[in-house]
């Protein structure tokens, strides 16, 4: 039995997916630059990707063209964009030059591989729903932190006026939370979890418009309004996985006292 060629396993929305990995790559791109404009290009464009995963999915159950090879397509390409280019586009935006760097290295591995080792788990599960924090909500999580320190910077001195220092404090203990809020068994959404859904597109297709307002040079009291918006979106989406989180410590503690 021959080897089918990769054309005829490629489906319309898998072309959807390899252009969200493409975005992805420029992203990585953007991130080894490291400059200030770079880096928020980097975030805008994974914040387009966020998208591309919505609606390669999408396409994939309206037209009944759900395969094996778009699955794995679809986690190889996530593990890129939102799992390794979100990780090492954070470091470039938060490092000092100082010890502190170390910690953020910390940090952004533990990030990239709660999301690698939790689409790798996803893809063997058998289990309806998902375990763990879905990998886009946590790269929404540190584009959100982005850009509120991104948009105050920016309201403070300008495009190249640092990040608040307590910010590249907090970000690795961030980082690492989020690795483990993909990876850990503690947080379950159903399958059609409207939360998890209502989250996703409030807060992601903002991204990429307030993105677009960094370009432009805004005043400065738009961007501390801006800067100010995606704090809040950081600490609703945080608030959101620990809900999730207490909400399944306290089912499974009400299931062990309905047993005893």
């Amino acid at each position: 039995m021959s080897t089918p060629s990769i054309p005829n396993l490629l489906k319309f929305k898998d072309f959807i997916t390899l252009m969200g990995t493409t975005l992805g790559f420029i992203a990585l791109v953007c991130a080894c630059i490291g400059t200030h404009p770079f880096l928020s290009l980097g975030f805008f464009l994974i914040s387009i990707t966020l998208g591309t995963d919505l609606i390669d999915g999408y396409i994939a159950r309206k037209t009944g063209t759900i395969n094996e090879m778009g699955k794995e397509l679809d986690s190889l390409s996530d593990s890129l964009t939102f799992g390794i280019t979100p990780a090492v586009l954070t470091y470039q935006a938060f490092k000092t030059g100082g010890y502190i760097d170390i910690f953020i290295v910390i940090g952004s591995i533990c990030f990239a591989l709660g999301a690698i080792l939790r689409l790798a788990r996803f893809n063997i599960s058998k289990i309806p729903g998902y375990t763990g924090v879905p990998t886009p909500l946590s790269a929404l999580s540190l584009i959100t932190f982005f850009y509120a320190n991104y948009f105050y910077a920016f309201a403070m001195g300008g495009i190249d006026y640092p990040f608040l220092p307590l910010s590249s404090y907090l970000i690795p203990f961030f980082m690492i939370l989020i690795g483990w809020f993909n990876i850990t068994t503690y947080i379950r959404f159903a399958e059609k979890d409207k939360s998890v859904y209502i989250t996703f597109l409030i807060v992601a297709p903002l991204c990429p418009i307030f993105g677009i307002i960094g370009i432009l040079n805004p005043e400065k009291l738009i961007s501390l309004i801006v800067s100010i918006f995606f704090l809040g979106c950081f600490l609703y989406i945080l608030i959101f996985f620990i809900r999730g989180f207490l909400i399944y410590m306290i089912t499974i503690r009400n299931k062990e006292k309905t047993s005893q």
